[in-house]
């Protein structure tokens, strides 16, 4: 696997766990920077959840702690938290995702830390910021989705119940602000030599990425109109229903629907008062997608597509979780690398994000097994080999069994 990346030389302590945090840090490792994972002695919470070919090595966290060393330490013990402050003296940064108040009671909040190194980033992902009545509640996904709006916009859209994302939304999107924030400090460590303390909370962070689309006439004061982008919440904003199937359709400026009214044999319709210009089709988006969604079912998802992709209007295939793993565009690119994983064996998983000409990101190292680098990181740290022991058999650290191919 190669080596490189452009972050080559930053290391990362991380003392994160499921999703949010792991997703911040795996795209750090991506572009190469060296994360050490800290884990209790029983794994990250997220490796018992399947499917799985051996104990705490589930595919979500496979996925998420590549380009990782994981390192075993019981933070509760006085031997575990002197080691874990002895690594923080010689990395960029620390993140973490669980509340402040829990770090502090550890003997690992900023002060602790920042006297350990100085020049660390201290980040902390968590629910709410510190500043405001909710700090200290707990926080989930599920929890912040319906704090911040979202499963209500499915309702207003539908008309239907609240509903979730099917997918971490809250996670993975506050996962790209910490990884930006964490980048950010450390820049700015690197530039002076002062490290800071950092908060990213997830309420405050998926409240912004959702009112920046539905702040709307509350953007202005007093207020022009209601909260909510009519657009987004038109009914019909979803894929359209063709006489077989489905299709992603995006009819957008004048020159998509000109063409449009081309294609469907209705070029009158260009100068209607309704769909004559975009201000036009705004103030009426929900007749204007009830319109399209009555012509689309009017031919098959083939000839649709054929005949808006040779129109030049934004036309996709509708895929599946399933049918996505064949996308002739995903394959082309790479999208599902494959590889020997020391111990699961034969796996695929998600290519790095994006191209960098002269230090391109790269899947490094497998995803770890719990421990699988305690030893080699005590070392790193100053530990001997009779320290080492005592903090094994104290059950301070641990380290898995050697693979069938390590013993080779």
């Amino acid at each position: 696997m190669s080596a490189g990346g452009p972050l080559q030389g930053i290391r990362i302590l991380d003392l994160t766990a499921v999703v949010m945090g792991p997703y911040a840090t795996q795209t750090l490792g991506d572009l190469g920077a060296d994360v050490i994972k800290v884990e209790p002695p029983g794994g990250d919470n997220l490796r018992a959840v399947g499917p799985m070919r051996n104990p705490g090595m589930g595919a979500m966290a496979m996925h998420l702690n590549r380009n990782k060393r994981s390192i075993v330490l019981d933070l509760k013990q006085p031997e575990g938290r002197e080691a874990c402050l002895r690594l923080a003296a010689g990395c960029d940064a620390l993140i973490y995702n669980t509340r402040p108040q829990a770090m502090a009671r550890l003997g690992l909040g900023y002060e602790a830390v920042s006297a350990a190194n100085p020049k660390i980033v201290y980040l902390g992902a968590f629910g709410y910021g510190e500043q405001g009545p909710y700090a200290g509640k707990p926080a989930y996904d599920d929890l912040i989705q319906g704090a911040a709006g979202v499963a209500s916009l499915f309702a207003q859209q539908s008309g239907g119940a609240p509903r979730y994302a099917p997918v971490t939304l809250a996670d993975r999107a506050v996962g790209l602000q910490a990884a930006i924030a964490l980048l950010a400090a450390v820049l700015h460590a690197q530039r002076t030599g002062k490290g800071q303390a950092v908060e990213v909370p997830m309420f405050e962070a998926l409240s912004q990425f959702v009112m920046g689309d539905h702040l709307g006439g509350h953007s202005f004061e007093p207020p022009l109109g209601s909260t909510g982008y009519a657009r987004l919440l038109a009914p019909h904003r979803k894929p359209y229903a063709t006489a077989d199937g489905y299709l992603s359709v995006l009819i957008y400026n004048d020159k998509h629907w000109q063409a449009f009214f081309d294609v469907i044999g209705r070029p009158e319709l260009r100068d209607s008062p309704m769909f004559g210009t975009h201000t036009a089709r705004a103030a009426n988006i929900g007749a204007v997608y009830a319109f399209v969604a009555e012509v689309m079912a009017t031919r098959t998802s083939d000839e649709w597509f054929a005949a808006l992709a040779a129109a030049d209007i934004p036309v996709a295939r509708l895929h599946s979780t399933d049918s996505l793993l064949d996308d002739p565009h995903l394959r082309a690119v790479g999208f599902y690398p494959e590889l020997d994983h020391p111990s699961e064996g034969r796996i695929r998983t998600l290519a790095p994000v994006g191209r960098y000409s002269a230090t391109p990101a790269a899947i490094r190292r497998p995803a770890p097994r719990i421990g699988e680098q305690s030893v080699e990181l005590l070392r790193e740290a100053g530990y001997g080999d009779e320290a080492i022991a005592r903090m094994l058999e104290r059950g301070v650290t641990l380290q898995p069994e050697p693979t069938k191919d390590s013993e080779e």
